[in-house]
C-alpha cells in the first residue's frame, strides 16, 4: 500500500533574471513509496532531490499534479490542515538543525510542545528517545559538546518525538565520516524495522542506497530516470545517470572499449562472464575452464553482494585451443552473459 504517492507532479520557479527561462526543479514526476518501506532517491547536486522531499511534507506546493500522503491530498489542503497533517512526517537533515541554546533534552522536548502534549508525558518520552538512540549519558549536553554522530543522533530523536509514520532523511549523512556514517544508517535501519517507520532518503551517495534502501527513485534535471529495487538498479543500471553513480560502488561490466583495451594488454581471448544471482557462478565458471585444460587470467571485475543477493562481472583472459574456449563458452552460456573483445 503506498503511503506517499506523486502523480504528474511538476514545481516551477519564475526566472531569476528578464529573459531568462523558467526553471522546472521537479518535472512531471510519478513516484509511489510503500508503507514500511526504505526508499532512496539519488541525484546528483541540482537533480531535483530537495525539491522533491519539500514536496512531501508540504513545504513547497507543486505547480501541477498531485501529492498524496497517508490518503491525504496535499495540495487540496489549507495551511491549517498542513500544518497538523506534518505532524505525521519527521525530517533530519545534513547540518543537524538542532537549537545550540537547548540541552539534548530540550531539542527533544521542543517538537512535543509543539505539538501540544502534556507535560506529565515529556518525561517519559524523552527517556524512552534517549536510550533508543544511545544518547542517555548526553542528556543535559548542550551541541557544542557533541560529535557529528551524537547530533544527528540527537536530530533522529526529535523527528521520532511525536511518533510520525513517515521519516525524511535529506542528505542525512553528508556531513559524517565513513564510520559515523554506518552508524547513523544501522540506527535508521532500527527505526525502520522495529518501529515500522517509512523512510526516505534523500542522497547524492549510492553507498547510503546500497547499504540501507529496499527501493531507489535516480533522479536527473527533475525527472525520476529509473526506479525499481534496489539489487535490480545496481545489478543492471539502464539510465547513463545510475551507471554513473554507481561507478566504484559496484562492479560494472567493461564497455566495448575497455574490453578492447584489455584485448591488446593481455595474450588470449578476453571474456566478460557477468552474473545476476549467481552465487555459485564464480566456481561454475573456473572449474569449467580448468577440467577443459585452459589457463585463465583475472583480468577486471569483481562480485557484489545486496541483501544476500550477489552479481557481478568476471573478465578473464583465456589461452588455449579456439575450439575448446568456444565448447566452455557454449557450456556457461546459461550461467551468465558472455561478452568477447573482438
Amino acid at each position: 500500500m503506498s503511503v506517499i504517492s506523486l502523480r504528474d507532479v511538476t514545481k516551477t520557479y519564475p526566472p531569476r533574471s528578464r529573459g531568462a527561462a523558467v526553471t522546472a526543479a521537479v518535472d512531471n514526476v510519478s513516484l509511489d513509496i510503500e508503507a514500511g518501506e526504505i526508499h532512496g532517491i539519488i541525484g546528483y547536486s541540482g537533480a531535483g532531490k530537495s525539491t522533491l522531499v519539500r514536496l512531501i511534507n508540504a513545504l513547497e506546493r507543486p505547480t501541477s499534479g498531485s501529492v498524496t500522503v497517508q490518503d491525504r491530498d496535499l495540495t487540496a489542503l489549507p495551511e491549517k490542515a498542513l500544518r497538523q497533517e506534518r505532524r505525521g512526517i519527521g525530517m533530519i537533515f545534513q547540518q543537524f538543525n538542532l537549537f545550540e541554546s537547548k540541552t539534548v533534552w530540550g531539542n527533544i522536548e521542543f517538537p512535543l510542545k509543539a505539538a501540544g502534549v502534556p507535560a506529565s508525558e515529556h518525561q517519559r518520552r524523552i527517556s524512552e528517545l534517549l536510550h533508543f538512540v544511545g544518547l542517555v549519558e548526553q542528556a543535559h549536553a548542550y551541541p557544542e559538546q557533541l560529535s557529528g554522530g551524537q547530533k544527528q543522533r540527537v536530530g533522529i530523536a526529535r523527528a521520532l518525538a511525536t511518533n510520525p509514520s513517515i521519516l525524511l532523511a535529506d542528505e542525512a549523512t553528508s556531513a559524517l565520516d565513513p564510520e559515523t556514517t554506518r552508524d547513523v544508517l544501522r540506527l535508521l535501519k532500527r527505526v525502520n524495522e522495529d518501529l515500522g517507520v517509512t523512510i526516505v532518503v534523500i542522497t547524492h551517495e549510492m553507498e547510503v542506497i546500497r547499504q540501507i534502501a529496499h527501493r531507489v527513485s535516480v533522479m536527473e534535471k527533475g525527472r525520476i530516470v529509473e526506479q525499481g529495487d534496489v539489487f535490480d538498479v545496481f545489478a543492471a543500471p539502464q539510465a547513463a545517470a545510475t551507471r554513473q553513480l554507481t561507478v566504484g560502488v559496484v562492479s560494472a561490466p567493461p564497455g566495448e572499449d575497455e574490453l578492447v583495451s584489455l584485448r591488446q594488454r593481455h595474450p588470449g581471448r578476453v571474456v566478460s562472464f557477468s552474473f545476476v544471482d549467481g552465487g555459485s557462478a564464480q566456481a561454475q565458471i573456473f572449474v569449467a575452464l580448468s577440467e577443459a585444460g585452459l589457463r585463465f587470467e583475472l583480468v577486471h571485475g569483481g562480485i557484489d553482494e545486496i541483501r544476500g543477493r550477489t552479481f557481478g562481472t568476471l573478465t578473464l583472459a583465456i589461452t588455449g585451443g579456439d575450439a575448446s574456449i568456444d565448447s566452455v563458452l557454449a557450456q556457461l552460456a546459461d550461467v551468465a552473459t558472455i561478452t568477447e573483445a573482438h
